[in-house]
């Protein structure tokens, strides 16, 4: 299985690293390196990219305000030498995060798990259409069942699982919520809480501190208020 990846760093030595690192691992095709990060966005649209290596401090525009740009949201590896923005990063379900200067050991370790999502993604979350609808699979104990997107509601975190509540039923999946959002297209689905995912297409209204699906009151967490803001934009688009 191959990787494909774009590289945006507004240095060229810090892109030099990453080439030659790049060259070393057999799975990864580093498709090409921006400077500048608005140059990459009609490679992005036009080329099937799996994996973004993206710095997050850049003169024009952040790495995590480039993301907002982008309508199809790849795979993401931040490389970046504030060690300050890893949460932020993490709460944007990064793959991983380089902090400067990163050996190949690092740099390795982070594409095996870039890897490991594409597998994993390809396994048990095919993607395809089932009268016009996407759908994932869910592996509930030994069996996977197929669950179309339009059905889906809202994702909630139960300890070691997940809680997939559907329009008209529930299905629990041993997983972590944040392997769950992986398997989601980004331009649907949104986490606004450490313990919660959103369809954005099933939010009936936005409150104060939350949103309502189902006729249920869902927290936005204190470290996701940002989310709101994205939530709203989106709804008004």
């Amino acid at each position: 299985m191959l990787l494909t990846a774009l590289a945006i760093d507004d240095e060229p030595l810090a892109l030099e690293v990453i080439q030659m690192h790049a060259a070393k691992v057999p799975f990864l095709r580093l498709e090409g390196t921006f400077t500048n990060a608005f140059e990459a966005i009609p490679h992005l649209q036009q080329q099937k990219i799996d994996l973004l290596f993206l710095d997050i401090k850049m003169p024009d525009i952040s790495g995590i305000e480039f993301l907002y740009c982008l309508q199809r949201v790849p795979m993401i590896i931040f490389s970046t030498a504030y060690s300050e923005y890893a949460v932020k990063g993490f709460e944007l379900n990064a793959v991983d995060y380089l902090l400067k200067p990163y050996s190949l050991v690092r740099f390795t370790q982070a594409c095996n798990k870039a890897l490991e999502i594409k597998q994993m993604r390809q396994s048990f979350s095919p993607e395809g259409t089932l009268l016009n609808e996407q759908f994932i699979f869910v592996k509930t104990g030994y069996e996977q069942e197929k669950v179309p997107l339009d059905d889906l509601t809202y994702l909630e975190a139960e300890g070691n699982y997940v809680n997939y509540v559907l329009r008209n039923r529930q299905l629990l999946c041993r997983q972590s919520i944040a392997d769950a959002l992986l398997t989601l297209p980004s331009q649907h689905f949104i986490r606004i809480h450490r313990s919660f995912v959103v369809a954005l297409s099933h939010i009936q209204k936005i409150s104060r501190h939350g949103v309502w699906i189902n006729n249920r009151e869902i927290p936005i967490g204190a470290s996701y208020e940002s989310s709101l803001d994205e939530v709203k934009a989106i709804l008004k688009a």
